[in-house]
């Protein structure tokens, strides 16, 4: 009888873990590896709740208010109450109500917002409003003269049905118009056989590259070349 035991102690009584089954010691494992993994894991969902509140965001800044901008378009002064980033479309058609300019792209690849700035003509849906304080700008209402009679740009694209849905008309008139001053001036174009000297003629070719940034979706090229021609002839 080994020491320390009675007689009266049963062997089963202080079982010894080696000599258990090794199906239990299995189960013992995986229990023990299972309770660790969850330990694990539920370690930074802890640590996440006890973590301090974020900081509230900064305050953002306050809007610019809107201020007055005068804008002379087709001989009248327009006094606006316009914010900064308000574009020359933008505040023509809403500001103004001058709706002839029409907003077809927005991104400055279609030209139906094309109107003159002195003259020069521009895409008024890539340019601020308050950019243009002090000029003269010239929209499709006002290429008609005081007296309501049109110019000789409008009356050729009647005569010569240079339109169909006419969404694109309004910026492929002001375009025209700007064309002919263009060529009269003797601007060349990148068509022009000598860009060093005054272009001769005014010419198809000469006529599609100058409105090649008025797209018609429509299709009616080749009435506006011969619109744009025939006006010129009539200038």
């Amino acid at each position: 009888m080994p020491p320390n035991q009675s007689a009266n102690d049963s062997p089963h009584d202080h079982p010894d873990a080696s000599a258990a089954p090794p199906s239990q010691l299995s189960r013992r494992r995986f229990l023990q590896s299972a309770a660790a993994a969850a330990t694990i894991g539920a370690a930074p969902h802890l640590r996440a709740q006890t973590e301090a509140p974020a900081a509230p965001p900064l305050p953002s800044n306050p809007p610019v208010p809107p201020r007055p901008v005068t804008l002379n378009v087709n001989g009248r002064a327009y006094t606006l109450q316009l914010e900064a980033r308000v574009t020359l479309l933008d505040a023509l058609r809403e500001y103004a109500g001058l709706m002839g300019t029409k907003k077809g792209c927005d991104r400055g690849q279609c030209g139906a917002c094309t109107v003159l700035a002195d003259g020069r003509r521009i895409n008024s849906c890539l340019t601020l409003a308050v950019m243009h304080e002090g000029e003269n700008i010239t929209t499709v209402e006002g290429l008609a003269s005081s007296t309501g009679m049109l110019s000789p740009v409008q009356r050729a694209f009647i005569e010569h049905d240079a339109f169909q849905c006419g969404y694109c008309t309004p910026g492929q008139l002001c375009s025209a118009t700007a064309l002919l001053d263009e060529f009269r001036n003797g601007t060349a174009s990148t068509v022009s056989a000598d860009v060093r000297t005054r272009p001769t003629a005014l010419t198809d070719d000469e006529i599609r590259e100058r409105m090649s940034g008025n797209i018609c979706r429509c299709g009616a090229y080749a009435n506006i070349v011969a619109a744009v021609r025939a006006a010129h002839g009539n200038a």
